[in-house]
């Protein structure tokens, strides 16, 4: 049984908008992102839809989610091992030190002779 939140409900019953999305290549927490999907997996639609309805919700000053679906964050939370809230929001840093998609180039000096590049 599925208690949907009323923007959740992506099979939209009133007007429908059209819009023009794009495609992103956006960089997430590992863990947060398998909770994000686990969950629009559960409410039955796409990482995309459950994405904007957060943003819109969250830009509107609204909370996304009911207590329900809280809880059911909770528990994929919990099996995914995401131990973060709030309060790590703008503090995460990778762990490499440079993103993977854009590497410094960087020159390489002419050192040892017969050393390998």
């Amino acid at each position: 049984m599925h208690t949907y939140v009323p923007w959740y409900n992506h099979q939209m019953t009133a007007s429908t908008l059209m819009v023009e999305r794009v495609q992103t290549g956006v960089r997430l927490e590992k863990r947060l992102l398998k909770v994000l999907k686990a969950f629009a997996e559960y409410r039955d639609m796409t990482l995309g839809d459950l994405l904007e309805g957060i943003v819109l919700h969250a830009f509107d000053g609204k909370a996304p989610f009911s207590e329900d679906s809280r809880r059911r964050i909770a528990e994929l939370k919990k099996f995914y091992g995401l131990d973060l809230d709030s309060s790590a929001s703008h503090r995460l840093k990778e762990k490499s030190s440079q993103p993977r998609s854009h590497p410094v180039k960087t020159k390489r000096k002419s050192s040892v002779r017969g050393s390998r590049r």
